[in-house]
């Protein structure tokens, strides 16, 4: 489900391999037989598996039919007043179905209908409301999300700002994961990516940190910090974790971003958890992931 949009890997120094989720869709799923007393039994087909004590459970898109790990995916929750609303945590209460589609994907189904039908049968009524904004939440809900784990990678110390630090560290080959603000200059990029290739003896690689749809100015305000153009971590914990949480969002977000400006610390994060929207600009990319598990729900 996840695939770079160019060469960039900016969630760890190694190339993801295969997604073995994409495109299984419902053909993959066991038919099922009348056993004795006319009653249904499934017929045998693979174990639902899970490859170690962590792995994440699969779940499957309502909209596409692919599978994918739970942290590259989006849950919708039906609340108890008939909403359905964005809970990207996983944490609601009740029911949820998991959707996996861009947002422009998900405005063409809920235009279409398609969303609608999807959320009716995975919770088995039709009683519930989408609200119109539903899109835009989730870009903002996803944004909080990224720009949060962020702030807390940097508040337990796995965060590295500073040209210096992140260049001498990359060329010594301990960067796990480099980042640069949406307004960093590019020669200032240009140097730290070269450091990281080094570092990792893939020199003439394509190996280069990622650009975020965050400036200098939101960043600086998730991580606590000031002027943070550039972001490096050594953890290789802290960096999946940043990288999954980030590649949820620019998945969703898709190439081309909302053009939203901010130009001022009080339009960053908190502005768009107030009005629903993305108060950042700039380029994307995706990090890309492989599902580590074979189990398989449409829903919880």
């Amino acid at each position: 489900m996840r695939n770079p949009r160019n060469e960039t890997l900016g969630a760890t120094d190694t190339l993801p391999s295969s997604s073995p989720a994409s495109g299984t869709g419902q053909g993959d799923r066991p038919a099922s037989t009348k056993g004795k007393g006319g009653k249904r039994e499934r017929a045998p087909g693979p174990p639902r598996v899970r490859e170690g004590a962590d792995a994440e459970p699969i779940r499957r898109c309502i909209l596409s039919g692919e599978r994918d790990v739970r942290p590259h995916l989006v849950r919708l929750a039906l609340a108890p007043d008939g909403q359905i609303h964005p809970d990207v945590r996983a944490k609601a209460p009740g029911r949820g179905a998991w959707i996996g589609v861009t947002r422009v994907e998900l405005e063409a189904a809920i235009k279409k209908g398609k969303l609608k039908g999807a959320l009716a049968r995975a919770f088995k009524t039709g009683e519930f409301t989408i609200p119109p904004e539903l899109p835009a939440q989730i870009e903002a809900a996803l944004e909080r999300n990224a720009l949060d784990r962020l702030g807390l990678e940097s508040r337990s110390g796995t965060v590295l700002i500073g040209s210096d630090r992140i260049e001498q560290n990359a060329r010594s080959g301990k960067l796990k994961a480099l980042y640069h603000a949406s307004d960093a200059a590019e020669d200032g990029n240009r140097k730290l990516d070269q450091a990281w290739r080094i570092g990792n003896d893939v020199e003439g690689s394509g190996l280069r940190g990622l650009a975020l749809p965050a400036s200098r100015t939101i960043l600086a305000l998730a991580l606590g910090r000031e002027n943070v153009v550039h972001i490096g971590l050594t953890d290789r914990a802290a960096a999946k974790r940043v990288s999954e949480a980030l590649d949820r969002w620019l998945h969703f977000i898709g190439p081309e971003p909302s053009p939203v400006s901010c130009e001022t610390a009080s339009q960053g994060a908190s502005a768009s958890q107030q009005n629903g929207t993305s108060p950042i600009t700039g380029a994307s990319g995706s990090t890309g992931h492989s599902p580590a598990v074979d189990m398989t729900e449409e829903f919880e």
